[in-house]
């Protein structure tokens, strides 16, 4: 698939509701719960294989979002802000590791939060000791990736939101042609819907594989 089809088509913003929970429902019951008002516990560690969405929770909270492989060190994490969204915590260089630790002292001195996520459970991750330690006794869940049935039942309850009339092969001709990341395959369906409105012509299969193979006037 083209490239052009990410980059140039617009992106919901990452939120709760546009989040596929899968089996994640118990992870997000505990996410809601933490953010609370009045819950207490200062850390919530998401751990996951990559695209099991933890960019996406993180992102969707009211908090300082930063990622750890963008900034290593930490450079520019919000000094006075009370609650926090880390990322990618397995990229932390030694400089962000030290940052890290004052920072979950800091916020437990005056009642902030941090949201964190890495690939790893922090026991896993190569990180100084007293980090991992302080990361582990906060609330630890694993958010679980999308199986390829959940993956394409969401896709079809999209195109059924959108008002999209794909024929009954379309999906599987899609999966096996695209990206299986959620935000590729959301991505391809508005593709899919600007593409017939933009040529007047209903959703088949040599449509589709217009899209995957001709460059787009977005």
């Amino acid at each position: 698939m083209r490239q052009l089809i990410l980059d140039l088509l617009p992106q919901a913003p990452p939120s709760f509701d546009n989040f596929v929970t899968g089996s994640n429902g118990e992870t997000l019951t505990a996410l809601a719960a933490w953010l609370a008002p009045a819950n207490r516990e200062p850390l919530l560690f998401l751990w996951g294989e990559p695209g099991a969405g933890k960019s996406h929770l993180l992102q969707s909270c009211p908090a300082a979002y930063s990622d750890a492989r963008l900034d290593p060190e930490l450079s520019r994490l919000p000094a006075e802000c009370d609650c926090h969204a880390l990322d990618h915590l397995e990229a932390l260089g030694n400089g962000g590791q030290i940052v890290l630790f004052n920072l979950i002292n800091r916020l437990r001195s005056r009642s902030g939060r941090l949201l964190a996520a890495a690939s790893l459970p922090p026991r896993r991750l190569t990180l100084r000791e007293d980090l991992r330690t302080r990361l582990g006794n906060g609330l630890v869940y694993r958010l679980q990736a999308l199986s390829d049935g959940e993956k394409l039942a969401a896709l079809a309850e999209q195109a059924r939101t959108r008002g999209l009339n794909l024929p009954p092969e379309a999906f599987s001709y899609l999966f096996s042609r695209a990206p299986r990341d959620m935000r590729s395959l959301s991505s391809l369906l508005l593709a899919i819907d600007h593409y017939s409105l933009q040529h007047k012509r209903p959703i088949t299969l040599p449509l589709l594989r217009e899209v995957l193979q001709t460059p787009l006037d977005l």
